[in-house]
């Protein structure tokens, strides 16, 4: 992915990581499109960055998102970017009777069908263009799960593998197929996350994130900081530890 040029559309680019990697592609001379359901924010975002387009979208209305996409295309035709950040993290309590289901239907629907209803909204106009990239937003957690947020990581592991199947799929075509996979961050995904010493700090965080792409730095189609990587490769280490490590702190 060039880091310059680009119309790129970032879903959740209001706030937290998607605002952050919003203006710093804004910064770097591109056009970006930030998406999300609450049109305050996203005005406030805008107008601190000159240039910058906003529009709503729910993300849970599957109607909403095809229309959205066919708009988008109407109104930026030299769109050739999306970065799908929008999402959603709550804790879940298992035992509880009657298990609340609401939690599990939003989180499925958010943070899975969004992306995938997007991407297939947009897919078309993206394969026609001469180049183009696809950015999924996954998690450490797709990895190894924090016990916490069951549905969360759920959706996140099921995300990384349909990127990989879109990679393969696409894998011919000019379109590129990276997956974002942040460690704890501090935003305000989570009550207490920005506060938390062991979230990384956004700046950093974004910062690592670019240099990683502008050197084309990912290895498998993966954009990995250096913080993510003991959740990543659990597996092929002490994945017990690392779970109890990983838990254990909360």
């Amino acid at each position: 992915m060039n880091i310059t040029g680009n119309t790129i559309l970032i879903t959740g680019g209001g706030s937290g990581i998607g605002r952050a990697l919003a203006e710093a592609l804004h910064a770097r001379g591109n056009q970006i499109i930030i998406a999300g359901r609450r049109e305050s924010v996203l005005k406030e975002t805008a107008a601190a960055n000159p240039g910058m387009a906003w529009a709503t979208l729910d993300m849970e209305n599957a109607a909403a998102v095809a229309g959205f996409g066919e708009r988008i295309v109407e109104s930026h035709p030299d769109l050739n970017a999306v970065i799908l950040n929008a999402g959603i993290m709550k804790v879940e309590d298992l035992t509880v009777a009657p298990f609340d289901l609401s939690t599990v239907d939003a989180t499925i629907t958010t943070n899975l069908l969004g992306p995938i209803r997007l991407t297939s909204a947009l897919l078309p106009h993206l394969l026609a263009q001469p180049q183009a990239t696809v950015i999924t937003v996954t998690s450490g957690l797709a990895f190894i799960p924090l016990a916490a947020t069951p549905t969360y990581n759920a959706t996140k592991a099921a995300m990384h593998s349909w990127t990989q199947s879109l990679r393969h799929q696409l894998s011919d075509t000019a379109v590129e197929v990276l997956e974002l996979a942040p460690p704890a961050v501090a935003t305000d995904l989570m009550p207490g996350h920005a506060e938390n010493p062991n979230s990384m700090p956004l700046a950093d965080y974004t910062t690592e994130v670019l240099g990683l792409i502008e050197r084309g730095d990912t290895p498998r189609g993966e954009i990995l900081v250096e913080r993510v990587k003991p959740l990543r490769f659990a597996e092929i280490g002490d994945y017990e530890a690392v779970f109890q490590r990983l838990n254990g702190a909360h």
